[in-house]
């Protein structure tokens, strides 16, 4: 070939490759981009028919089409994979270089299509060259000659010059097709989650998926359904029949949508009755089902329903069906929690309206400026104000603020703190009530406010002014008889001759003993009036405790031993001496002791106790009684509460009450441990006298 031929081929060559980029680098469509291609190729090549497979960045096919002639004709798709996992196409994909074959019938990389017997074509020859885009493969190009030989290297140089050129083009458009269909999808789930999140009513965020999956999707019928337990409840749908799906109950598992819920993971069914879930839990009466599309409704995770598209109009679906319905189930997701939280929210709302206005105790709302902003019924009917007035005050006009307890400004209650007092309400009449006091923070209508309950003690303090006037008057009308009666009994012991002295003194024992229980009886009563008022213990002094808990043992024995129970002390060769008003210490051991004897059944068994803990001694008053229940163990020793509530309880219920406040002004604790059927144990810690102390009284 002389030097002008080859020149002029050359110059041939690069208009070829340039009307080609020309004609390709126009269109950004991917599939006008493969029609161009492959009308290049046979135009210029030559062949009978030219095919070109589009791969993406994984290497599978995502597009394909071949022309035959002039005519453009798609792949089937057994066709396809075939093609690629045994073809001469597979084959230089895997091998990323360009194949020629001269005689198709001599080449085990060539497939035979059903039009390519031998007895009815005859031997072709092939090309098959790779198109590479900045060193991505992208897809490759064949081109078959209907005879053998018809190729040369030549021709081979040339196809895959075109496909270097072609390689860009397919790549560029490719890269477009994928944005575009990004956005598209992109935009609807826009669309979607605009649409979706417009309302917080459970009932529209429903219809909202519902419509936007018709948008979408363009299907003949869309459906929506919850979890409960282990089935889908359809809780609504639209389109066709509708009406036949709405409370649908499926269980999790069975059919196309209940394993879809069951696995997580939606599902395209191009044909139903080639899908091996299909079954009878998918049928809808009215509703003639050809394809669905489900996908699960995801929140934080977890599957809570499915959204469910059925029939496309198109009579089959768009290859980012799956995608738009996985997305707008994971919206959905998002969507309906919010709606479920928001109903949560403004039912509890209501609940804490419904409560606050019925509530039998008055309440209010306050800001932390203290303005009321709410007031119930019964915080009208007790203030005498109107609703409208008490809206015009502050909660300090309205009743006095311990402010101590709460804080100058609130301070207590805004580290969530509740609040408890006692205080005088400022009726509209000008007269007080009293009232106590619960303050807390709460949040009412969605801002941070005060709640107070003002609850009227008006009778408690009328009670608790008789309970004073009944101790005094029992305090001062028999402390003066008791005192004659027993020096009368002094004064009779001493008249009585010898020789009777023995049967008298019995009967005066008795006497005497039950003069001393009344006795104290009423010092208890006056020492819970004195200590209820803060008033301290004054007349303290170094006791012996074994001396002390000896001396009451045998002061309760003779009564045990009436009801054939035995009293045991258990102590310790000596304790160091306890600081204590001696006849008070005195009172709360026997009181003890006394209220385990009235309990414990007959042949039971009591015990006195105590032990040093660094500087208290611990003393315990144990029995083998029937216990006390738990509930009881918190309010036995409240004033005026009898002991385990038994029929068989008597008395005032006066004594445990008197305990608690004679230790706990000692500085001590009191407290019960028992159980029902495995008796009782009361403790007490009275503390030791120190030297100081010691040293001070002798002086």
């Amino acid at each position: 070939m002389s030097l002008s031929q080859e020149q002029d081929r050359t110059k041939a060559l690069l208009e070829l490759l340039y009307n080609v980029s020309r004609e390709v680098a126009t269109a950004l469509d991917l599939r006008t981009v493969l029609q161009r291609v492959l009308y290049e190729v046979v135009q210029n090549v030559g062949g009978e028919r030219c095919s070109i497979v589009v791969l993406d960045d994984a290497g599978k096919a995502v597009d394909a089409t071949i022309v035959y002639g002039k005519q453009f004709h798609e792949h089937t798709t057994q066709q396809l994979r075939d093609t690629m996992e045994r073809g001469l196409a597979g084959w230089v994909i895997r091998n990323r270089k360009a194949a020629l074959v001269l005689d198709t019938s001599k080449d085990e990389r060539w497939l035979m299509r059903p039009d390519d017997a031998m007895d009815r074509s005859g031997v072709k020859s092939a090309i098959c060259v790779p198109l590479l885009a900045r060193e991505t493969l992208v897809g490759v190009l064949t081109l078959v000659h209907p005879a053998p030989n018809a190729f040369s290297e030549e021709q081979l140089d040339l196809m895959q010059a075109i496909a270097d050129q072609a390689g860009i083009a397919v790549l560029n458009a490719r890269l477009y097709t994928e944005s575009q269909r990004q956005a598209r999808v992109m935009t609807a789930l826009a669309e979607g989650a605009a649409a979706m999140n417009a309302s917080l009513r459970m009932e529209d965020v429903y219809q909202r998926i519902l419509i936007q999956m018709m948008q979408a999707l363009q299907v003949e019928t869309v459906a929506l359904g919850m979890l409960d337990g282990e089935q889908i409840v359809y809780r609504a749908a639209a389109g066709q029949s509708a009406g036949n799906i709405l409370g649908r109950k499926i269980p999790l598992g069975q059919g196309i949508a209940g394993v879809a819920a069951l696995e997580g993971h939606g599902v395209v069914v191009p044909d139903v009755s080639q899908d091996k879930h299909y079954g009878d839990a998918d049928q809808f009466g009215g509703v003639e089902m050809r394809s669905v599309v489900v996908a699960p409704i995801q929140s934080q995770g977890r599957v809570i329903g499915i959204i469910e598209a059925i029939n496309p109009i198109a009579k089959s679906f768009d290859p980012d069906a799956l995608l738009v319905m996985t997305g707008i189930g994971g919206l959905a997701g998002t969507t309906i929690q919010n709606a479920q939280l928001f109903e949560r929210l403004q039912a509890a709302h209501q609940r804490y309206r419904e409560l606050f206005e019925d509530s039998i105790d008055p309440m209010l709302i306050t800001d932390w400026d203290g303005r009321i902003l709410e007031a119930n019924r019964q915080a009208t009917l007790l203030s005498g104000y109107t609703s409208e007035t008490l809206h015009t005050l502050t909660i300090d006009q309205l009743h006095e603020v311990n402010w101590d307890r709460i804080g100058a400004q609130f301070e207590v209650l805004q580290e969530n703190q509740t609040c408890s007092y006692e205080s005088s309400l400022h009726r509209e009449d000008e007269s007080d009530t009293p009232i106590e006091v619960h303050a807390r923070r709460v949040e009412f209508d969605e801002n941070d406010a005060i709640q107070w309950i003002l609850r009227d003690i008006t009778e408690r303090k009328e009670l608790d002014h008789l309970r004073e006037d009944l101790t005094a008057m029992i305090y001062h009308d028999l402390r003066s008889p008791l005192a004659n009666i027993v020096s009368s009994l002094d004064v009779l012991f001493s008249m009585v001759p010898d020789d009777d002295k023995e049967t008298v003194q019995t009967i005066l024992k008795i006497a005497e003993n039950s003069t001393d229980r009344i006795q104290r009886l009423v010092n208890s009563l006056l020492d819970v009036n004195r200590l209820e008022s803060g008033q301290p213990v004054v007349d303290q002094k170094a006791v012996d405790p074994v001396v002390l808990i000896q001396q009451a043992v045998l002061d309760v024995e003779p009564v045990a031993r009436g009801r054939r129970q035995t009293v045991s002390a258990n102590l310790p060769g000596e304790l160091p001496p306890i600081w204590v008003d001696k006849d008070m210490a005195r009172r709360v051991l026997i009181n003890l002791m006394e209220n385990s004897v009235k309990f414990t059944p007959s042949g039971g068994q009591l015990e006195a106790g105590a032990v040093q803990e660094d500087h208290w001694v611990h003393i315990w008053v144990k029995d083998n009684g029937p216990g006390i229940p738990a509930a009881e163990q918190e309010r036995i020793f409240d004033k005026f509460t009898r002991l385990r509530g038994t029929s068989k309880s008597s008395g005032l219920g006066i004594g445990l009450a008197f305990c608690r406040l004679a230790v706990l002004g000692h500085g001590g604790k009191i407290w019960v441990e028992s159980e029902p059927g495995k008796g009782s144990a009361f403790h007490f810690t009275f503390p030791v006298a120190t030297e100081e102390q010691i040293t001070a009284r002798s002086e």
